[in-house]
């Protein structure tokens, strides 16, 4: 009689996904949204909520460049 298969003849799993990634297009798409909300509520006479949109927009520039910038270090994930 022939031998019986191997139990252990898996596919390999699929690699990981990256946190880095999705971050990067999290504070990408958080970029556009909240510029263009600052935008349409400077318009609309809101200045205040305007200028606190435009500031997260700032802090998600500078999150968008770390990220970048440790993508291009090679850091995993």
């Amino acid at each position: 009689m022939g031998n019986p298969p191997e139990v252990d003849e898996l596919p390999p799993p699929a690699p990981p996904r990256s946190a880095l990634t999705l971050r990067l297009w999290l504070a990408g798409f958080g970029v556009l949204l909240n510029a263009g909300a600052a935008i349409l509520l400077w318009r609309a006479d809101f200045p205040w909520l305007a200028v606190f949109l435009i500031a997260i927009a700032v802090g998600l520039v500078v999150d968008f460049a770390w990220v970048v910038h440790r993508k291009r270090r090679g850091d995993p994930g």
